[in-house]
Parts: C-alpha cells; structure tokens; sequence
C-alpha cells in the first residue's frame, strides 16, 4: 500500500492594522511562510486593513510569501479541477 505525502496546503492568515509580519521571499525559512528576523530578504509587512492572505508553505511560489498554486499538479478538465477544489487536494 503506497500512501502519498499529505500536501503541503497555503496558510490563510488574517492580519489587522498594527500587526508587523516577517514573511519569507526566498522559501528556505524553516517556518514558512514566517521568516526570522535575521534574513535579509524578509518581507515587513505592516497592513493598513484587516484582510485575509493566502500565504505560501511550501516555497514553490514565483511570487512568495504569497501563494500562486504551484504546490498543486496541472490537471486537465473541469471535472478534475472541480474534483481537486472538492477534495483540497
């Protein structure tokens, strides 16, 4: 019986005004999508509303912190994109 690796799914995070964040750009931080205060590249996000953000986990993302998807496979069809949004996978 092979079992696949749960997938690595992007955070969703709400943030408020008067939060500061560390996020990573690069995708080697340990904790991801947060980055330690030592790295160079961390995005300081300090947001002016309250919003959700989806953020990446997985360090595959062009645009990181933010997540694009690319932790998902391609799949051809409606129906397997449908059933993929169904199931979170």
């Amino acid at each position: 019986m092979s079992s696949k690796p749960a997938p690595i799914l992007p955070e969703v995070r709400q943030v408020k005004p008067g939060d500061t964040l560390l996020l990573c750009r690069c995708g080697h931080s340990p904790r991801l999508p947060d980055c330690p205060s030592t790295c160079p590249d961390a995005l300081e996000l300090q947001p002016e509303r309250e919003q959700f953000l989806l953020l990446c986990r997985c360090g595959q993302s062009q645009r990181l912190p933010y997540c694009d998807g690319r932790h998902n496979q391609p799949v051809q069809g409606l129906k397997a994109r449908w059933r993929r949004f169904w199931r979170g996978l």
